[in-house]
């Protein structure tokens, strides 16, 4: 039997009038866009659906966004029975897989990722930073360009998220530095990322202790499916489990090719990624082309794979 994977997305897949068709064509999902509001006490709804997309683009309103994004499509997934045998997502996406697993409730997640956001960009204010994509560059290479970096400030690998594409990410002057190097040593280009602050690096440090505390609070459940996890690269399915590996994912790379290589290990042929966007789907088009990603945010998506 061939295994199913769902796949959730993180920052960068975000778009104004994310969610709208769903909430307008699927009562379930509007049930929970509405929920969502009352939970976080703005109109997350209306930031998601209208913009504008500058404050759609804020950290503490992107992650929620795609969070809920994803829980709406979900909804989806569900009343169409669709089974699945694990779950990943990429940085903020594991909040979205935890929830798809049942790890956690809707509203406890949604609180999470919203508390998460908030300190995160609370953190990019303190201590600015930047994030590139260098592309075309062995591994070895871009540790070597980073070691050479670090005179100039800190910087790290971020997301090794397909082969020739990690990011990386740190002080502005320290990525700047690596991404010179990284020119010089072959890399074939290095994109700067519109990103307000240096995540998945140390620079994060700031907002560890307020995750910390918010996770602690928050009530986990063993998860019904394993959760491959950015951290480690490999499923989880205890609940004190992922209190520890979403901490450490504040500052660790997200090691999005390695998980993916996992799940292929697994015997996953087939992968849906659920809400915003097809970056995942086109991430797993370079890591392993013999498996088929379909991206569903709408009912029309998922009925043309159904």
């Amino acid at each position: 039997m061939s295994k199913t994977i769902l796949l959730f997305p993180g920052q960068g897949s975000q778009y104004v009038g994310m969610g709208k068709t769903l909430s307008e064509t699927f009562e379930p999902a509007k049930t929970l866009l509405k929920k969502a509001d009352e939970v976080l006490g703005f109109e997350l709804s209306k930031i998601m659906q209208e913009g504008p997309e500058e404050l759609l683009k804020s950290t503490d309103n992107t992650q929620p966004a795609l969070y809920v994004c994803s829980c709406m499509a979900m909804e989806l997934l569900k009343s169409k029975n669709v089974s699945f045998d694990y779950a990943a997502g990429h940085s903020l996406g594991e909040y979205s897989a935890i929830y798809a697993a049942g790890g956690f409730s809707f509203e406890d997640g949604l609180r999470l990722v919203r508390v998460r956001g908030e300190l995160m960009a609370k953190a990019g204010e303190l201590k600015p930073g930047a994030m590139a994509a260098v592309l075309k560059l062995s591994e070895a290479d871009l540790n070597a360009a980073l070691a050479e970096a670090q005179d100039a400030g800190v910087v790290v690998a971020a997301n090794f998220n397909s082969p020739g594409q990690i990011v990386i990410s740190g002080s502005k002057e320290g990525v700047a530095k690596a991404s010179e190097i990284a020119k010089a040593k072959g890399a074939k280009r290095v994109v700067p990322l519109p990103v307000s602050g240096a995540f998945h690096s140390p620079l994060m440090e700031y907002a560890l202790a307020g995750l910390k505390e918010a996770i602690e609070k928050t009530a986990f459940s063993d998860s019904k499916v394993p959760v491959i996890a950015n951290v480690t690269s490999q499923p989880v399915s205890k609940g004190t489990e992922f209190k520890d590996l979403l901490a450490k994912q504040l500052i660790s790379p997200v090691r999005w090719q390695q998980s993916m290589e996992t799940a292929v290990s697994l015997g996953i042929e087939r992968g849906i990624e659920v809400g915003a966007g097809k970056v995942l789907a086109g991430l797993m088009g370079v890591i392993n082309s013999n498996v088929k990603v379909y991206s569903v945010e709408t009912e029309e998506q998922l009925n043309s794979i159904a």
